[in-house]
């Protein structure tokens, strides 16, 4: 008892104690276990009332929503009715305008097929020509007469110009046609020689009164090398006034054009040169590269020459005085083209008697009577005698096309074809 009692008495009552702490302890937890629970019911009450508030809240949310979208599907639904209906109207515009341009092609096309079997007889196609002189006699006189193979010269070279052509006139008139044709060479020999001496040729050109002094260099250079009609001629040419240097040049080349063209009308083959020098002016039109050959001054003039005369050996029946004016006109070709060169020197050749040249396009050729009576009639539009050249071209069907100068009458079928298409409506 002494030992064993008190320790066991003192376990005892720790064990008690702990029994009541852990006892206590379990009352304690029980109470927050109910606590627990009534929170928990609390929560879970407050979440069925949140989740019924949330779904009523989605329902009246999903409603407003419905409506939203009804609406905007009603204005989409106007919107897309509004640009089909336009679209609709587009497509049926673009229809509509391919059918009237492909109905207008197509009548167009069918009338030129009539066109073309029509005036595939040869009576028909001269009946057309007729109707364009008839119509062209019906037509008011110009106000004007067109100028032909203007040199673009202001007025004092112009002046000058005309004194020396005036004293070549006064001179041609003694001189034989063997004379005039080396008057010429040696005219074209001085405008070459200026070509190339721009120094020498602004000296002769400037207006000074320094006349004499130009005079006596004259004969220094040309002095046994030059006839006393060149010599002459060129003293005439110092004496008066030049408004550009070129002009100097240009008149000289002028004047040597018109000694042979006035050995031309003495030998009576005017009409032939002309004609020969219209014709080879069609030539380099259709041959551009020939035109080019040609033109191309930066190439030696003897290698332009050669090959210009290696095109009239090949062509039979070349006039020697038409060669000749071709052969100065591409040795003194400088930055121009060859066929617009040609082309002056072919209306000089004809306004050099006094005529104006009327550049034809015709489908087939002309009647005598036909080429008699248009040139009646230009003549009295122009009131200046004029010199028919006729090109052929059977792409027009029929009728003619005439230019004078910078006029253009068009007459014919094609044109009025092409002009029917490009009016056509929209």
């Amino acid at each position: 008892m002494r030992y064993v009692a008190p320790p066991v008495r003192r376990l005892m009552a720790a064990q008690q104690e702990t029994v009541r702490n852990q006892l206590e302890e379990s009352s304690v937890a029980t109470q927050r276990l109910a606590a627990a629970d009534t929170h928990h019911a609390a929560r879970v009450a407050d979440g069925q009332a949140e989740a019924r508030h949330i779904v009523e809240e989605a329902r009246t949310d999903s409603v407003r929503i419905a409506e939203q979208l009804r609406a905007q599907a009603d204005v989409e639904v106007d919107r897309i009715k509004v640009q089909g209906g336009q679209q609709v109207s587009l497509l049926r515009t673009q229809v509509i305008r391919q059918l009237r341009a492909d109905l207008g092609n197509e009548s167009v096309r069918r009338a030129g097929d009539l066109v073309r079997a029509h005036v595939s007889d040869p009576y028909a196609r001269s009946a057309t020509v007729d109707r364009f002189l008839d119509e062209l006699e019906s037509m008011a006189p110009a106000a004007f007469t067109p100028e032909i193979g203007t040199t673009g010269m202001r007025s004092a070279s112009r002046d000058a110009q005309a004194a020396l052509v005036e004293r070549f006139d006064s001179m041609a008139a003694s001189l034989t046609g063997d004379e005039l044709a080396t008057l010429s060479d040696e005219l074209a020999s001085v405008a070459e020689l200026l070509l190339r001496e721009p120094i020498l040729a602004r000296h002769l050109a400037e207006a000074t009164g320094e006349t004499d002094a130009k005079k006596q260099l004259l004969e220094r250079l040309l002095g046994g090398r030059a006839g006393h009609n060149t010599i002459d001629l060129l003293n005439t040419a110092v004496s008066v006034r030049w408004s550009a240097t070129k002009d100097f040049g240009a008149a000289v080349e002028h004047v040597a054009r018109l000694s042979l063209l006035v050995r031309a009308e003495r030998e009576h083959q005017a009409d032939e040169v002309a004609e020969q020098l219209f014709r080879f002016g069609r030539i380099l039109e259709d041959q551009p590269e020939l035109n080019n050959l040609l033109g191309d001054y930066a190439k030696p003039a003897g290698e332009r020459v050669a090959l210009l005369r290696g095109v009239l050996d090949r062509a039979s029946g070349t006039n020697s005085t038409a060669a000749a004016l071709l052969t100065q006109t591409v040795e003194l070709l400088h930055g121009q083209r060859a066929d617009e060169a040609v082309q002056e020197l072919a209306e000089l050749a004809v306004a050099h008697r006094g005529e104006i040249v009327a550049e034809v396009q015709a489908a087939d050729e002309l009647t005598d009577a036909q080429r008699q009576r248009l040139a009646d009639v230009l003549a009295r539009v122009y009131h200046h005698p004029v010199s028919v050249q006729v090109d052929i071209d059977p792409e027009l069907l029929g009728g003619l096309s005439v230019a004078v100068g910078d006029e253009v009458i068009d007459g014919t079928l094609s044109s009025r074809l092409s002009a029917a298409e490009t009016k056509l409506p929209d």
